[in-house]
C-alpha cells in the first residue's frame, strides 16, 4: 500500500490539506526529511496521495511560511534549519543565549565610533541630543552563521571603559559588568516586523526585503535606574521566533 496515500482520509472532515500539511511535519519531525533535503515535488507528492496538485501546493505553501520548509527557484522545496527559540521572560544576552543550545556564539564587528546622540538616540538614553555615545555595530552568529545585526548606542559617560576594547565574540553585558562596574536590571523591548535593505540583507545572507524582526530595546542599571544602552537589532526571520509565557 502507499504510504502516503493511506496518510489521508478523503471522508475525514478535516481538509485534505491540512492532513498533507501534518503529515510532511511528521516525516520532518521523524527525520525522514533532513534539514536542507529536497522534498518531493508537488506532482509527486499528488500521485502518491492521489488528490489535487493545489491542495498539496496549499500545504506546502503554510509550510514554507511558518518556517519549516523553504524553496529554491528553479530547483525545488526543501527542509529549513529549526527556529532558534528565545523567552521573552527576562533580559539574557545573546551569547549565554546560544551556549545553552549548545550552539557557538559569535559577534563580528562592523564598526564602533563615539558619535553624537541622535534625537531618537537621545530620547531612549534620557541624555541631551549630540551628547557623546558609542556606537556599536556588530553582526552576532551562531556556529557562524549570521543571526542578528545589532546597532547598539551606549552612554558614554557610564561605558567609555569599553571604547577601544576588542569586542569580537565578546558578550556586551558581560562586559559592562566587568569593566565598567555596571550591574543591568532590567530591559524595555518592542518586536516588530520589517523588510531588510540590501546593505542588511547581504551581511545577514538573505534577500533583500525578506522579513526580519526588529527589535528595540532599552537596557538600565541598577541603582541609578538610568538607561546604559539602546539597541535596535535586526533579527532573521527565518531562523528565529520568540515565545512568551503568560500566567493566567
Amino acid at each position: 500500500m502507499n504510504k502516503a496515500k493511506g496518510a489521508v482520509d478523503k471522508n475525514s472532515i478535516v481538509p485534505l490539506y491540512y492532513q498533507v500539511k501534518e503529515y510532511l511535519k511528521n516525516q520532518i519531525d521523524s527525520d525522514v526529511y533532513k534539514v536542507d533535503q529536497m522534498i518531493p515535488s508537488e506532482r509527486e507528492l499528488s500521485e502518491d496521495f492521489e488528490i489535487n496538485r493545489l491542495t498539496v501546493r496549499q500545504a506546502i505553501n503554510e509550510l514554507v511560511q511558518e518556517g519549516l520548509l523553504y524553496r529554491q527557484r528553479g530547483v525545488g522545496t526543501f527542509v529549513s534549519q529549526p527556529k532558534i527559540e528565545q523567552p521573552l521572560t527576562k533580559l539574557t544576552n545573546f551569547s549565554s543565549d546560544m551556549l545553552s543550545r549548545g550552539l557557538a556564539p559569535g559577534a563580528q564587528v562592523v564598526s564602533m565610533e563615539i558619535i553624537p546622540a541622535s534625537k531618537q538616540v537621545s530620547t531612549q538614553l534620557r541624555i541631551a541630543e549630540d551628547e557623546r555615545v558609542i556606537e556599536l555595530v556588530r553582526v552576532r552568529t551562531a556556529n557562524g552563521e549570521p543571526l542578528a545585526l545589532e546597532r547598539s548606542y551606549l552612554v558614554y559617560d557610564l561605558a567609555q571603559g569599553l571604547y577601544g576594547m576588542n569586542m569580537e565574540n565578546a558578550s556586551l553585558y558581560q562586559m559592562l559588568e566587568d569593566i565598567c562596574g555596571l550591574k543591568l536590571v532590567k530591559a524595555i523591548q518592542s518586536i516588530e516586523v520589517a523588510s531588510a535593505r540590501q546593505d542588511e540583507a547581504n551581511i545577514l545572507d538573505i534577500g533583500q526585503h525578506d522579513p526580519v524582526m526588529l527589535i528595540e530595546r532599552t537596557t538600565y542599571t541598577a541603582g541609578m535606574e538610568r538607561p546604559v544602552e539602546y539597541v535596535r537589532s535586526l533579527y532573521r526571520g527565518d531562523r528565529y521566533k520568540f515565545s512568551i509565557e503568560m500566567n493566567i
